[in-house]
């Protein structure tokens, strides 16, 4: 039975175009997929509505997330969510789609929500024993005391937007006159902002996923970044070396995949994600979650895919069928 398929694509913030990036490329290898009937869902502040491979614009009806062609009304098995940002990634769009029944591929709206809030995600993955970098929390209006910061958790450090990707909002601070320029250039992004001690050491990323019903790490990707950190320029302009699959110890390589696994499961997560650790001192600082990643061609999870010998479209079949399969209405 062919099974109609919408490809979330867009959202609100200011990773809207890389999105709609990742939203073709989902598009394309779910097209091919001769049980599917796949659609461009673009889901915009302004609008929503379906684009047309002619180009048409079809309004999307958001009482019951359907479009009409030809006096036909299409209503959709699944929804394939590449939304980074919100509302796609922080648990709104998923909540939405949840109390119409309508399954999709990302995590859940709660685990959404956490896994986007940078400072709550840390805090729930602290008490299990995952270990971080030191961190400070500030909130825009907060009086700021950039002394204690420092003393808490020294220079250089991270300033971030907490309720952001593809860093956006970030700055690395190396003398006390740079905190507060950079808690104004976070504020840009979000009303909360989280400060990270800097640790020095090799950044990798882990995917996970749930292929053919178990969860599986893909191989590591290290980054070397060619920026001071692994910034927008060196994510999606070039400058950084990725790596996969990581040259690290049999021992390295065996830890940060279990502490992946492990945050799959402790969070309840589903879908494709991704995990960001720091090897500091030679051992694996958790950075962040993606519970919904980058997946052009050139993202590092269809590299990580690639490198364990899953196709693009076998890929993002799992992702639908998976969806579909173990969907609670």
């Amino acid at each position: 039975m062919i099974k109609t398929i919408a490809v979330a694509m867009g959202g609100y913030s200011s990773e809207a175009e890389i999105s709609i990036k990742s939203g073709e490329v989902v598009h394309k290898h779910l097209s091919k997929n001769p049980n599917f009937e796949v659609y461009k869902a673009h889901i915009l502040k302004e609008k929503w509505f379906v684009k047309t491979l002619a180009g048409e614009e079809i309004p999307i009806d958001k009482s019951n997330f359907s479009i009409k062609i030809n006096q036909k009304i299409i209503r959709f098995d699944c929804v394939f969510n590449t939304i980074h940002g919100s509302p796609g990634e922080d648990g709104l769009f998923q909540a939405y789609l949840q109390t119409l029944n309508i399954p999709q591929t990302a995590c859940d709206y709660y685990q959404a929500a956490l896994t986007f809030n940078k400072r709550d995600c840390i805090s729930v993955l602290k008490a299990h024993g995952i270990r971080t970098a030191k961190n400070v929390y500030i909130n825009k209006g907060d009086h700021i005391n950039t002394s204690e910061i420092i003393r808490q958790v020294g220079l250089p450090c991270f300033v971030k937007a907490n309720r952001a990707g593809s860093s956006y909002g970030i700055s690395k601070v190396k003398a006390e006159d740079e905190i507060l320029p950079a808690l104004k250039h976070s504020f840009k992004e979000d009303n909360e902002v989280i400060i990270e001690s800097f640790l020095d050491g090799r950044e990798v990323s882990v995917g996970v996923i749930k292929i053919n019903g178990e969860i599986q790490a893909l191989p590591i990707t290290e980054i070397i970044s060619e920026n001071e950190f692994f910034d927008f320029e060196a994510k999606y302009l070039g400058k950084s070396k990725e790596i996969t699959p990581a040259n690290l110890s049999k021992e390295q390589t065996e830890e940060v995949k279990n502490q992946a696994v492990k945050i799959f499961k402790l969070l309840k997560l589903k879908g494709l994600t991704r995990s960001e650790f720091i090897f500091h001192n030679n051992i694996p600082h958790f950075l962040e979650c993606n519970a919904c990643p980058g997946l052009t061609e050139e993202s590092i999870l269809p590299q990580q895919a690639a490198a364990a010998g899953i196709s693009l479209q076998e890929l993002f079949t799992n992702a639908v069928e998976e969806s579909i399969s173990n969907f609670k209405s």
